[in-house]
């Protein structure tokens, strides 16, 4: 067995230093100047490989994908989305033969990590800007890359039809539902992804779908957005696209942007198509069920079963977002089983795998909550660990100038460092983790929570949770898991020594 993975592991090198030194003579060939350096840029879920190359004068990203369909997909839709001046990165050369390409280096800013990255969860006036021009743009994707596009390079089907839809409906099913063992009738639930397939595809579907349009696929340069990963695109309904962007799991918007985004969207569609509001409302919430079902799929499989741990972290997320869907009766469908099946979901008790501990370090996992939406669940399943009430703390929301700041802004941290005893209170809750700290590591337990609660989780228990972050990142030899719950934040931060 050992000899057998030694040498798996020896042909992978081996392919992937033919992949880079076929990217770098590509490169040389293209630039007609000798490469200085290379660095391989992370991969996400796919098996896509990206490195940056450049040389003295010019940069460049350099792909390798093993599905020849897809790099043809993305060259052929690239050059048309050029044409109409669409900001979509050049293509400047490719070797089809050997399934590699290169591209335009847009940076390393996605619209992900600049939006996961804000204080609180309602989006600030810049970032509300972002979106809207992010949705100016996916209604030209949509509707004028359509006219004239060539969908006969679409893959693996050039519609989202419903052998698509069922495609994505099996994948929750023996991806996310079988996992758990949700019990289920097969036929009934068979008969209702059929009526639900067959509903989706009532509403109009002959416009460009992205398919994946989500702010990882979202570049910002020169304070513009550009756009990837549409190899995947094909024929489809608006509203796929637009559910895609507002329900993303992890960046977790307000139902308030959500709704004034999608509001911006109709405005802006009607300036192209003339459409009924209502009708298309109706299916956007249909679409936005089918996303989330999708997307807990692929968080099972890349996650549960592969065991990626960024995956199974975004599950919680898509819970909360199918919660508010079914709480809200947004869906107009008679679909029973399924119904049966997400009600159990939203139910479900995901600590036996949440969070999943792939390296048997201990992982802290601190968050930050209002008592008013109640003490945050324990994932690890453990049942134990501590919670920590500030309310005794000088509260800065009781003064008009701190309300809509939160406990990461200077000006809070400020107060709290002159008026109140939060140092002091501070160093008592360091002296009783350290013990349990030090404990843990010792017995190689893999979980510890740690919450702290205040009135609104947005000042008292947010600051707490950042000091203790840092403290801990610096003392011990752990991972942290960083939970901002009301300000919809979420941060890792790995092991000093990792």
């Amino acid at each position: 067995m050992c000899l057998f993975l030694y040498i798996q592991k020896f042909i992978v090198k081996k392919h992937t230093t033919n992949i880079i030194k076929s990217l770098i003579f590509l490169f040389e060939k293209w630039s007609s100047e000798k490469y200085i350096n290379y660095k391989k840029i992370q991969q996400s879920g796919s098996n896509r490989q990206y490195y940056r190359i450049w040389s003295e004068n010019k940069t460049i990203i350099g792909v390798y994908n093993p599905i020849a369909k897809e790099n043809i997909a993305f060259i052929n839709f690239s050059n048309h989305f050029k044409d109409i001046e669409l900001n979509v990165p050049i293509i400047y050369e490719n070797n089809l033969k050997q399934n590699i390409y290169l591209i335009q280096d847009l940076g390393d800013t996605t619209l992900f990590s600049v939006v996961s990255g804000r204080k609180t969860q309602k989006l600030n006036n810049s970032l509300l800007r972002i979106y809207k021009n992010v949705i100016e743009e996916l209604v030209k994707f949509q509707v004028i890359a359509n006219k004239n596009l060539d969908y006969s390079y679409c893959t693996p089907r050039s519609s989202f039809d419903k052998q698509s839809i069922m495609w994505d409906l099996n994948y929750f099913k023996y991806y996310f539902i079988k996992f758990f063992n949700i019990a289920f009738d097969e036929q009934n639930l068979e008969n209702d992804f059929n009526k639900f397939a067959n509903h989706l595809l009532k509403t109009n579907t002959d416009y460009f779908l992205y398919r994946d349009f989500q702010s990882r696929n979202i570049m910002l340069m020169d304070n513009k957005p550009y756009f990837i990963d549409y190899q995947g695109g094909r024929k489809g309904a608006l509203q796929y696209d637009l559910a895609s962007l507002l329900f993303q799991a992890k960046i977790n918007l307000s139902h308030y942007d959500r709704n004034t985004l999608l509001n911006h969207y109709i405005i802006t569609l009607k300036k192209y198509i003339d459409f009924d509001k209502d009708e298309f409302i109706k299916y956007y919430f249909s679409y936005v069920l089918l996303r989330i079902v999708q997307v807990l799929g692929a968080y099972g499989y890349r996650g549960l079963y592969q065991k990626k741990s960024h995956f199974i972290q975004s599950i919680p997320f898509a819970i909360n977002n199918l919660k508010w869907l079914l709480n809200n009766s947004k869906i107009q469908i008679e679909i029973p089983e399924l119904y049966l099946i997400l009600k159990k979901i939203i139910d479900l008790k995901i600590s036996k795998i949440y969070p999943l501990n792939v390296n048997n370090n201990l992982t802290v996992t601190i968050t930050s909550f209002s008592y008013k939406n109640g003490i945050p669940e324990d994932y690890s399943g453990n049942g134990g660990g501590f919670v920590f009430d500030c309310r005794s703390i000088n509260n800065p929301g009781r003064h008009e100038k701190y309300k809509n700041l939160t406990g990461k802004d200077d000006e809070v941290i400020n107060f709290f460092n002159s008026e109140s005893n939060i140092n002091e209170y501070l160093n008592s809750v360091y002296s009783l983790i350290d013990k349990s700290v030090e404990n843990y590591i010792s017995r190689k337990f893999t979980n510890l929570t740690i919450s702290f609660g205040c009135t609104g989780g947005q000042h008292r228990s947010v600051y707490c949770a950042d000091k203790l972050t840092e403290y801990l990142n610096k003392k011990f030899d752990v991972d942290i898991k960083l939970i901002h719950r009301e300000l919809g934040i979420v941060a890792d931060f790995n092991s000093i020594n990792s």
